[in-house]
């Protein structure tokens, strides 16, 4: 299930919101973790999402929430997808201390009807394992045993455990695109992470994503799209993505 190829995120304007789609946006990212400079409050998200036209897809971007707030929100904003950025597992699971956003795999399960965005980070090119992806990979077959997979894996830069919830996506970091090429998923892979105009074909070519995310890199200033950047990054990731038959 691709549930989009061009995603703008962090939008926080109803002008952001109809020039994303108007430029050839199929989907748009509402955020809603704390400490994000782009996190909007449930009504302002829905003055946002009543903005967009039908057929672009409304995500809800969260982490280390519960699922019924989850659903609460999106009852309120009209949300068509979850997008997860909290931790993997739980942190009693790999050790530490500290509060750490974690969106363990039952939350695929937890979410339905709502189809999940999995935001997910590349292993080390030196680590143990081959597949790069396979720690996610793992938690999608632990999603689909506990009642549901998620519908798309988002690579998004890698953070470590300690950055907080607010930091983890926007960052304009980017992804090893030569080592997601050579990962693998049983999911639709769409890349995110230090995305702009000026690279986005380039990271297309060498990833072999299937749809891409952007924040800061069509910005003035976090959460202030910039109008000549975001039509510049739609144009050449929609001539660089594959069309589908």
């Amino acid at each position: 299930m691709h549930l989009f190829r061009i995603k703008i995120c962090g939008i926080t304007t109803p002008e952001d919101a109809r020039l994303a789609a108007e430029c050839g946006a199929d989907a748009i990212g509402l955020n809603f973790v704390a400490g994000s400079p782009r996190c909007l409050s449930p009504e302002r998200a829905a003055e946002v999402a009543a903005a967009i036209p039908d057929g672009v897809v409304r995500v809800g971007v969260f982490a280390g929430m519960a699922a019924d707030e989850m659903h609460a929100v999106a009852d309120v904003v009209g949300l068509d997808a979850i997008q997860l950025h909290g931790e993997l597992w739980p942190l009693s699971a790999v050790g530490g201390d500290g509060e750490v956003p974690t969106d363990p795999p039952a939350r695929c399960g937890e979410l339905r009807p709502l189809p999940v965005i999995r935001a997910v980070h590349l292993g080390p090119a030196d680590g143990p394992e081959p597949n790069r992806l396979a720690e996610a990979s793992r938690w999608g077959d632990a999603a689909r045993e506990a009642g549901a997979a998620p519908a798309m894996l988002l690579v998004d830069a890698a953070v470590t455990r300690e950055t907080a919830a607010g930091a983890r996506g926007g960052t304009g970091r980017t992804v090893d695109w030569a080592g997601l090429a050579s990962a693998h998923a049983d999911l639709p892979l769409a890349l995110a992470g230090g995305l702009k105009p000026d690279n986005v074909a380039e990271a297309i070519a060498v990833s072999g994503a299937v749809a891409v995310d952007v924040a800061s890199g069509v910005e003035q200033s976090p959460g202030v799209k910039d109008a000549e950047k975001l039509r510049r990054f739609i144009a050449e990731a929609d001539a660089a993505l594959p069309h589908p038959s």
